[in-house]
């Protein structure tokens, strides 16, 4: 009773649910496995959004794994764990527009076929994440910003599909420069609402 008195209570650590743990081991082993496939895909077929694909897919594991490493601490880390995410997811997306205009000089299309089967079997892997977390996605900023990651993902996955077509039908390159556009977007729109949320949490923390 006396911790709730000097307000300690609202800063203890949460209570973790053991399900929720279990759903972040499962996301960090699928994403790091991803990620070594599409480094391999993405350098054999010459596709900018592979490459791009997998680097977020080395991102979201080590991000499962500070949720991980944080799961159960009180919200002020929890706050500052998101907002090292967020920003992360930033640094991303600015890494992959300036590498997609890099490679826009070049113009040498991607190998379509290989773009297709390992796009869909990153949305297969990045759909299910999601389906598991999907509960949790109005959660704290932590939480939010796994969901974030996920949700993007499969979205992502959908559009290297789509790009993959369009390079088998027209023979060029540009959809899968597209695709690597549209995917630094989202990971600018989800850095943004990621780093939003954990700053309001952390002004809270401090007022």
């Amino acid at each position: 009773m006396a911790c709730c008195e000097d307000d300690v209570c609202s800063r203890q650590a949460p209570v973790v649910d053991p399900l929720y743990r279990r759903i972040l081991v499962i996301a960090l082993v699928i994403n790091a496995a991803m990620f070594g496939v599409e480094v391999v895909a993405g350098t054999a077929a010459g596709s900018n959004a592979l490459l791009a694909d997998a680097l977020d897919f080395m991102g979201d594991a080590a991000n499962y794994g500070i949720s991980l490493y944080v799961l159960g601490m009180v919200t002020v880390w929890r706050a500052r764990a998101a907002l090292v995410k967020g920003m992360t997811m930033g640094l991303f997306g600015v890494w992959v527009l300036g590498s997609t205009v890099h490679d826009m000089w070049t113009g040498i299309p991607p190998e379509a076929v290989t773009m297709g089967l390992v796009g869909g079997l990153a949305l297969a892997a990045n759909v299910t994440v999601a389906f598991l977390l999907y509960r949790y996605r109005n959660g704290d900023s932590n939480m939010q910003s796994v969901w974030i990651c996920s949700r993007n993902d499969a979205i992502g996955n959908i559009a290297v599909i789509t790009a993959a077509v369009a390079v088998s039908t027209t023979g060029h390159a540009w959809p899968d420069l597209l695709v690597a556009f549209g995917m630094a977007g989202l990971a600018l729109g989800g850095a943004w609402q990621v780093v939003r949320q954990a700053r309001h949490e952390l002004r809270e923390e401090v007022a």
